[in-house]
């Protein structure tokens, strides 16, 4: 009966299908955001340092620097509030969760590039 419940919840969510991006990618998310009766789009650009895989519960964590203070916001994968998702820069890393990213600052905490 679970199996089931998870199919269902799974077809219903996978309407999205974003550019394929992993672990050390540079992306820009597009995300809808609505304040009163208004409706805008931030572009929030950043490096990904967590991809959570899963059924319906996939998510992915953006980290950029703002005025020397990091700030990360997680995004549900399949939510319908993200418009698009481009990948600016593809970047090469040895690890699923690069959360050392966090300490470095400057050119020590550059990424080299996939080819």
């Amino acid at each position: 009966m679970k199996n089931q419940l998870l199919e269902v919840a799974d077809k219903l969510t996978a309407v999205a299908q974003w550019p394929e991006f992993r672990t050390g990618d540079t992306l820009r998310v597009h995300y809808k955001i609505k304040e009163g009766a208004k409706e805008r789009v931030q572009v929030f650009e950043g490096l990904c340092i967590r991809f959570k895989k899963g059924t319906a519960n996939q998510t992915f964590t953006v980290r950029k620097v703002v005025a020397d203070i990091g700030v990360e916001r997680i995004f549900p994968y399949h939510s319908p509030f993200i418009s698009n998702i481009e990948v600016v820069r593809t970047g090469k890393v040895r690890q699923s969760r690069i959360y050392y990213m966090r300490a470095l600052r400057g050119k020590a905490a550059r990424i080299k590039e996939r080819k």
